[in-house]
């Protein structure tokens, strides 16, 4: 061996080592459970990703979000990945991607559910992946589209583009969360538009929400972009309230 062999190795164990140290320092800690992460693990721990409560819609084509969609909005696809319950394992890791700056959460948990799909054979299905825009008002506040961020993790895995520009959302909108089902449609009816029309026309969109209820939101973003001529329609959502 070499010294220039050796002096890489020796150097490659030193920054091991300084990680190690640097780890019991400074711990870095899982988003979802607060243990400790170990080398490998990011953002998530092993544990809470293996114990995510999976809703397995890839496996099962009429499931709830298609069927909730019926008749509101022309879908190939309508996915949720993961169950919303109070006071679990989602609401934690979806506070902190949306209200405590944490994006990357968004990105994980796109990654994880991005690697299912792709070994489920959705790898091919789709050729651009558009995040549901927030308005320019609240992207500055939050600093980032949280939907934009699980965007980007399933464009990772399924080797798909991903463009936060397309859609855009012209009206600020009050909050959702206490309204009835038809007050959320005429809250979001009006509200988006398509920037580039040329950009999707005759493409398979895959439409990313973080949280489905009522989808409302995402038939009003997803008529918009099927008006505007996209090819195919398809929706995800990082969970299903």
């Amino acid at each position: 061996m070499g010294s220039k062999q050796i002096k890489s190795n020796v150097a490659q164990q030193t920054l091991s080592l300084l990680r190690d140290f640097v780890s019991l320092v400074y711990p870095n800690y899982c988003m979802g459970c607060s243990n400790t992460l170990y080398r490998g693990e990011e953002i998530l721990c092993t544990y809470c990703i293996s114990n995510l409560p999976r809703t397995n819609y890839i496996y099962n084509y009429q499931n709830p979000v298609m069927l909730r969609l019926q008749g509101r909005l022309r879908l190939k696809y309508g996915l949720a990945f993961l169950k919303f319950r109070k006071h679990g394992l989602v609401q934690r890791l979806l506070h902190q991607l949306k209200y405590n700056n944490h994006p990357e959460v968004g990105e994980v948990l796109g990654r994880v559910f991005g690697k299912e799909m792709f070994e489920n054979g959705y790898a091919n299905e789709f050729d651009v992946i558009i995040p549901v825009p927030l308005h320019a008002s609240r992207r500055r506040a939050r600093g980032y589209n949280q939907s934009a961020w699980i965007a980007k993790g399933l464009g990772v895995s399924l080797e798909i583009p991903w463009d936060e520009s397309i859609s855009t959302r012209k009206v600020s909108t009050k909050t959702q969360t206490r309204k009835t089902k038809t007050q959320r449609w005429h809250n979001v009816e009006h509200v988006f538009d398509i920037k580039n029309e040329d950009r999707i026309r005759d493409k398979r969109i895959l439409l990313v929400d973080d949280v489905m209820t009522t989808g409302a939101t995402l038939e009003a973003c997803g008529t918009c972009l099927l008006q505007a001529g996209c090819k195919e329609l398809s929706v995800v959502c990082l969970a299903e309230a």
